[in-house]
């Protein structure tokens, strides 16, 4: 869930803002070229109102400050039905992707949030206070690596010397390392323009940039839209991760711990509904996102439906570990730390092992 704008001085005028009133990106904030087919959208949150969320669902005094992204987990909960009879309030923000979502988690803004399983270790190098509360694993063939149909770019190897456009942080920013490795590449062999995906959108469908390491549903916007093909995808490379990140102060909360219980366990529930519904959950997803009902169904197929929740295991946190192990080795993070610090296991249950194999829809959808 399984993803921007640059952490820099963007997040330094978010930390200048008084608590509460944090100001959020742009969601799905396009070029012209695909403004036009619906794509685009402001953030709910208004900045303005008091609160940072724009709307809320449920009752009742207890409020849940729920960081999201377009089509993410509310259009999910909403789909599956897990919105109603909610006993506690649900107040929505939107951002682009993790790193902003987990700045806010950090500020105390936001009690919890859908991140990728690269944004976690940016945060726990910067000793942000965020606790990893649940995973899900899924394929990751929509983590990729896109080049424009008619470049001259066949194989990885071949991106030396090239210009990349990536997210900093991001779950992408990861499998891109992994694939130049693969290919025998470092960092240093390649040009990396760190850019949020509406930026880099641009900047690839200008040809600013040689190639785009993304995620989808923007590998499959761009594969249907703007002319991009391919080069290589995370499938092998990457864990396949995702998480739930929560604030401690809310999980030190009784009555809030138990609405992140209440919250995750819904969660669970409606992926399962994903599984089960993946043609319905697809034109769900297409309006929440305004994306092309292909578009919806190929990131669908890719990635989005193919989620199995499963336990913040010792596996999982090994694996989360050797992504901290290379960022902190390139020095690409600001130092190295133990990844089991940041999880709270204590919404496990008897969820199955992290490694559990991605679920498939086959050919039939």
């Amino acid at each position: 869930m399984r993803a921007l704008r640059s952490t820099g001085q963007a997040a330094g005028r978010r930390r200048r803002r008084a608590p509460g009133r944090v100001a959020l990106p742009l969601a799905l904030a396009l070029p012209l070229a695909l403004l036009l087919t619906g794509c685009g959208g402001a953030s709910r949150a208004d900045g303005a109102g008091g609160g940072i969320g724009g709307h809320t669902d449920g009752k009742g005094a207890l409020t849940l400050n729920v960081g999201d992204q377009k089509g993410g987990s509310e259009a999910m909960l909403r789909a599956a039905g897990e919105l109603a009879g909610l006993p506690y309030r649900i107040r929505w923000s939107t951002f682009t992707s993790g790193p902003p979502l987990l700045e806010a988690i950090n500020a105390g803004a936001v009690d919890v949030g859908a991140v990728g399983n690269t944004p976690p270790v940016f945060a726990g190098a910067a000793r942000s206070k965020i606790k990893v509360i649940a995973a899900s694993h899924s394929r990751s063939d929509g983590e990729a690596i896109l080049v424009k149909k008619d470049s001259p770019l066949t194989s990885p190897a071949q991106l030396k010397g090239a210009s990349i456009a990536v997210a900093q942080g991001s779950s992408a920013n990861y499998q891109l390392l992994a694939s130049l490795k693969a290919a025998g590449l470092s960092p240093s062999d390649v040009k990396l323009s760190y850019l949020q995906p509406a930026d880099a959108l641009a900047a690839f469908t200008r040809g600013k940039v040689d190639a785009w390491a993304v995620w989808d549903p923007y590998t499959s916007q761009a594969l249907d839209q703007a002319g991009a093909r391919v080069l290589t995808t995370g499938q092998g490379l990457v864990n396949g991760l995702s998480f739930q990140v929560a604030a401690p102060a809310a999980l030190d909360d009784t009555e809030k711990a138990a609405a992140l219980k209440d919250y995750t366990d819904r969660l669970r529930r409606a992926q399962d509904w994903v599984f089960r519904h993946p043609a319905d959950w697809a034109t769900v997803w297409s309006k929440a996102t305004g994306l092309p009902q292909k578009v919806a169904l190929d990131a669908v197929r890719r990635t989005r439906g193919t989620a199995v929740p499963v336990a913040v295991d010792k596996e999982a946190v090994a694996s989360e570990q050797r992504i901290v192990d290379a960022f902190a080795a390139l020095k690409l993070i600001p130092r190295s730390f133990d990844f089991g610090e940041l999880v709270d296991p204590r919404f496990n249950g008897g969820l199955p092992p992290s490694g559990t194999a991605p679920r498939s829809y086959g050919k039939g959808l």
